[in-house]
């Protein structure tokens, strides 16, 4: 028997067994009400509220502080002797490896195909809302995190719901925390191993095939699929085995590498087709308010971009705590501002290139996208770029491959933490999720397992509305926390020795309202 008809047959096991499941779980998760014309699903409007709610509770802390944010970042405000495994820049940039992917390069072509150049805009607007819920769940995720003996960190859902709602209600909460806690590591554990590492591996195998002469190229073979997931696994399992300084050291290289490559083919495709920036600015704005050709008009072109962007940044899921949990701090408010960035990042900036590098070079493949032609979303992106860079096919085939290992790695690092939680610290337990994991990477090459993955999508959003509702129940304590940096930062401008025992010279002055 071949190696692809084993992997067929798996296929095909899988997903008759759990596809009753997938349908089932994403009907409730992704339950949809019609709203003039088109569908709005409700986890989109939970994940969009928050945004709004914690934007409005603390005064739009993503504006106010997005410069002192970038401060932070630089290190202007580092403390010796801080526990932590991380500086913030290597936090924020492993937590910025784990969204920014596929999602940015297919996603965003599907958005403004079905929701037209209008989409853009709503995605930026959500995006800038993804910010403020960012803050409250990373803040928290260092409040709370567990810093052990040997001086790593566990922090996450896992950690802040028990400890968190059991210091503001008690017995009561200790409970309600504790069930949340079990129920938030068993979600994270199960889509990253499909969403987070599997599907990431076989997206990336399938963009090497397509350049590399397709299915009858070298690499086409169930032998070629092998050899490149037995590649990614060893990757992944090396650096893995370092624990989060060794993620952080590989994605505070990759990430800001990727992420300038990618913005600068962008900016190629833009300037190359600089007399049409006017006129594609001016459908996006347009598009938003007045789109042409979308369901349910500019509710339709709404809903698709919050939920590309809602999707894309994964603000409110807390997935990313896990990450900046790990990070060198005396002040969880430090770090809950560095990752207000991530979703700035990776919506605000990464999306919108690839939203405006489309809509300005307007490919074919775009227009025929527009009139309901089922096109991939890679497909419309790398043919936008080709419209310049006819090369660029293998350029984004890079990219692709660098931000899906960067993805894998991370989410490595979340799966790792909730296995932890459920399974303990042990080094036996540790190296057996890391086993696992790598030969996940494997599978992911050869296996499609599309409702295995569709499922892990249901899981981890169903893990929203979970974390968002701890979100609220906490947010006191984080405007707490918020306060006490600020007055932190107000007292190091005033010339006061910080805690490494220095005084900071900035003498510019701080605001410490919320």
């Amino acid at each position: 028997m071949s190696l692809d008809s084993i992997t067929n047959s798996v296929d095909k096991a899988v997903s008759d067994f759990v596809e009753p499941i997938a349908t089932k779980l994403g009907e409730i998760v992704f339950y949809s009400v019609p709203v003039g014309g088109t569908e709005l699903p409700l986890i989109v409007t939970w994940l969009v509220v928050a945004g709004l709610v914690f934007s409005a509770w603390f005064g739009l802390v993503q504006i106010r502080k997005f410069r002192l944010a970038v401060d932070v970042v630089r290190g202007k405000y580092d403390e010796k002797g801080s526990d932590g495994e991380v500086n913030h820049f290597q936090a924020l940039t492993a937590a910025v490896s784990g969204t920014v992917g596929l999602g940015n390069i297919a996603g965003v072509a599907v958005a403004v195909s079905i929701g037209g150049p209008g989409a853009t805009f709503w995605m930026v607007l959500c995006g800038l809302l993804g910010m403020a819920t960012k803050f409250v769940e990373v803040t928290l995720g260092v409040k709370y995190r567990e810093v052990h003996p040997d001086g790593t960190v566990s922090g996450g859902p896992m950690h802040y719901l028990p400890k968190g709602l059991t210091e503001r209600f008690g017995r009561n909460g200790k409970v309600l925390g504790r069930v949340l806690a079990v129920l938030a590591s068993a979600m994270i554990l199960f889509f990253g191993l499909f969403g987070g590492n599997l599907f990431q591996v076989n997206q990336s195998y399938a963009q090497l095939v397509s350049v590399a002469g397709g299915e009858d190229g070298a690499l086409g073979s169930s032998a070629g699929a092998l050899f490149f997931g037995l590649l990614i696994a060893a990757v992944v399992g090396i650096v893995l085995l370092g624990g989060i300084r060794s993620i952080a050291t590989v994605t505070s290289r990759l990430v800001p590498s990727m992420a300038a490559m990618y913005i600068v083919a962008c900016l190629i495709v833009i300037l190359a087709n600089i007399s049409a920036v006017p006129d594609a600015i001016g459908s996006i704005f347009e598009g938003a308010f007045n789109p042409e050709g979308v369901a349910g008009g500019i509710l339709g072109a709404l809903i698709i971009g919050f939920k590309r962007a809602a999707f894309s940044n994964e603000a409110g899921l807390g997935s990313a705590p896990i990450a900046h949990s790990a990070v060198k701090t005396k002040h969880p408010a430090s770090e809950g501002l560095v990752a207000l960035l991530e979703p700035f990042i990776d919506t605000v900036v990464v999306c919108t290139m690839t939203a405006l590098t489309i809509v300005i070079a307007s490919p074919d493949s775009w227009t025929k996208a527009r009139t309901d032609e089922s096109i991939g979303g890679v497909t419309i992106t790398s043919d936008a770029f080709e419209t310049v860079l006819p090369w660029f096919p293998y350029i984004l085939t890079i990219a692709v491959m660098l931000f899906a290992v960067s993805t894998v790695l991370t989410w490595g690092y979340y799966c790792l933490k909730a296995w932890t939680y459920l399974f303990g610290r042990s080094k036996v337990s540790e190296l057996s999720f890391k086993v696992v994991y790598t030969l996940f990477a494997v599978a992911g090459a050869l296996l499609t397992l599309q409702t295995l993955i569709d499922l892990a999508d249901a899981v981890l959003f169903s893990l929203a509305v979970i974390n968002i509702i701890g979100l609220y129940l906490l947010a006191p304590i984080v405007k707490r926390e918020l306060n006490n940096f600020l007055e932190y930062i107000r007292s190091r401008k005033a010339g006061a020795p910080d805690s490494s025992g220095g005084a900071d010279e900035d003498k510019d002055p701080v605001t410490t309202t919320v």
